[in-house]
């Protein structure tokens, strides 16, 4: 019951935000683009990561791409994507859902800065046609995370 233990962070935690349902898949980072009517940098897509023996979140533009080097430098490990299993078990989220709020258990959660890009982000809300309208701030501060700089950088021609 994904879906519903994220209505219940937002009800416990931030009661004025607003859980929007597309009623259509927003599951990857281009649909839930061309859903919202938004760029898709505005999508903050969460990555479940193993860094070490370690596994945390990373929330982070939709258009950026994770580093290896420099996510390695932030956590101390060479990092490695979690299989969708483990990311549902970990997270209760289906992928192409996975959100930072409502989770089973305490997990590490970091902000990418690739996010400070825009003013407000659209986190998926634990189902694969839902998601909220945040500031990346508020995106951090709901979920207690730490900005890093762990994203590709943007090479413009």
């Amino acid at each position: 019951m994904s879906l519903e233990s994220v209505k219940a962070f937002f009800v416990a935690n931030a009661p004025d935000v607003e859980i929007i349902d597309q009623g259509a898949s927003t599951a990857t980072v281009p649909l839930a683009a061309q859903a919202l009517g938004v760029k898709e940098g505005q999508i903050a897509k969460t990555l479940a990561i193993k860094v070490g023996e370690e596994r945390v979140l990373v929330v982070m533009a939709g258009d950026a791409r994770l580093d290896n080097r420099k996510t390695k430098a932030a956590f101390g490990a060479r990092p490695r994507m979690l299989p969708a299993e483990e990311v549902l078990e970990l997270t209760s989220h289906p992928v192409g859902g996975v959100c930072p709020f409502g989770l089973p258990q305490p997990m590490k959660v970091y902000c990418d800065i690739s996010l400070k890009a825009f003013d407000e982000v659209y986190p998926a809300a634990g189902s694969l046609t839902s998601s909220v309208r945040l500031t990346p701030g508020r995106v951090a501060e709901l979920v207690d995370a730490g900005w890093v700089d762990v994203s590709q950088d943007v090479v413009v021609e």
